[in-house]
This record gives C-alpha cells, structure tokens and sequence, in this order.
C-alpha cells in the first residue's frame, strides 16, 4: 500500500478529472445527499481541506475555530458551504483544489511522531489523512453517483477500510448505544484480490467482502442490503445497521434497494 499522502493526492485528482469540466447545469445537479449538488460536496470537501491544513500548519487558528464551531457545528459547516458557493463553480472548484493540495502537503510535513489537533483529540497527520480520505471518497461517491460514472475502485481505499475497522465504535455513539467491548474480525478483499485482515483472529464477531463494499458501508453511501458484505454474528449483524466511520449523527444514508446491489 502507498502512503497515505500520495494515495490522498490521487484520489482528489480523480474526482477534480470528474467535475473539471462541468458547465453550470452539471454543477447543480443533485446528488443523493438531500439538498446537495454537486457543487455542495466539492464546496464541502474545500472547508474539511482548509480545517486539515489549519489544524497542520497552524495549531492556533485551528484551536480558535474549533471553539467558535463547538456549540453549533453543523452551524459552521452550513455556513462554510455558503462561503464556498458564493463565487460560483469555477471559484468553487479552485478554492477547493488549492486548499485539498495545501493541506495533504502540510499533513504530509508534519515532523515523524508529532500529532496534529483535531475536532475531538488530537490525531497522527496519517490518520487524519486517511479521515480525509473517508471524505473524498463519500462525497466524490455522491457526485459520481449525480454524474452517473462508474468508479473504479483502486487499492487506495485501503486506508479507508483500515480506518472504517478502527472507527467501529462511532457507528454506537451516534445512536447512544454503548459499544462491545469485544473487537470484530474484518475480512476485506481488496480490488487487486489481496485480503486485508483488521482484528483478532480468533474473534467471534465477524465482517466481511470486498473492500469496496465496506467503504461504501462505512461512509453510508450504500445501504448494506445492496452491498456483498457479511457479519458472522449477532453484534456484528446489528453493527451493520449503524456502522459509519465519522462522528456525529448518522445522516439520513442510504435506502435499500436505492442503488442496484454490488
């Protein structure tokens, strides 16, 4: 697997390839996010972008926005996105360009051990970026669906899938149930046919199928009634029903039976 970084790099020219020639009609299309077009999730990815990259290269602005977005922050994003669209498509898309390059460049500069701040603990700048990557690809995921392409998954959501493993239990805090203490197995085929494996071996809680499907799970971009992924027992089963990989509420997700199964 490469690093992070240069994986994060690559995953945000894919969906800039994908949106860079739009005219204004395909920038207004609705994705399947109630109320967003696709200038809302590339407006969107351009303030989580300038939040990595304050919180990488400036510790104290970063801790000041945090403070001002706490007790509202769904307030503050709302209010990024108007600030993002004002300028229209082109302003967007480079806004979001420029500060996606400027926060994987810091992220990837921070000194060998050293962590950066972030909304609820501070995190290694490779875990962040990988948090990064859970948002490029969900969101790109909702334009690419808008735009009707057909992705290919590539094996840089391995850092994904590793994060979407080791964030088991957000899916519980979202929906105030405490999560187990038992950890699962995960057992993820990735799109080059190598098996990654995330857990104890001899864990009696269980997930798995391809890589992609657990990122499309993870991110709540499928419902997992559409998805070839498969939970061997009863706590891993119920999992599926909550599993998100960001904190905060759930969001409305996806239907069952909305996208034709994987």
């Amino acid at each position: 697997m490469q690093d992070v970084f240069t994986d994060l790099a690559a995953e945000a020219a894919e969906l800039e390839r994908a949106v860079a020639g739009l005219d204004p009609a395909g920038w207004a299309t609705p994705t399947p996010a109630p109320g967003w077009t696709v200038a809302h999730q590339i407006a969107h990815l351009g303030f989580v972008a300038h939040l990595a990259w304050t919180a990488a290269a400036d510790p104290q602005t970063f801790a000041k926005m945090a403070a001002a977005a706490k007790d509202d922050f769904e307030g503050a994003v709302n209010a990024a996105l108007t600030d993002y669209l004002t300028g229209g498509p082109d302003q967007t898309l480079e806004r979001w360009r420029t500060e996606q390059a400027a926060a994987t460049k810091a992220l990837a500069e921070v000194p060998a051990g050293q962590v950066v701040p972030w909304l609820v603990n501070p995190l290694p700048p490779s875990i962040l970026a990988a948090a990064g990557m859970m948002e490029l690809f969900g969101h790109g995921q909702d334009v690419y669906d808008a735009l009707g392409i057909d992705r290919t998954p590539t094996d840089r959501i391995g850092h994904l899938a590793f994060f979407g493993s080791r964030t088991r239990d957000f899916g519980y805090l979202a929906h105030g149930l405490t999560p187990p203490a038992e950890e699962f197995r995960f057992e993820l085929t990735a799109p080059s046919g190598l098996v990654w494996n995330f857990g104890p071996d001899d864990a009696a809680e269980r997930i798995t199928g391809p890589a992609y499907d657990f990122c499309l799970l993870v991110s709540r971009r499928r419902h997992h009634a559409d998805l070839a992924i498969t939970a061997s027992g009863a706590e891993a089963e119920r999992w599926l029903e909550i599993a998100q990989a960001y904190r905060g509420p759930a969001g409305e997700g996806r239907k069952a039976g909305q996208f034709v199964r994987a």
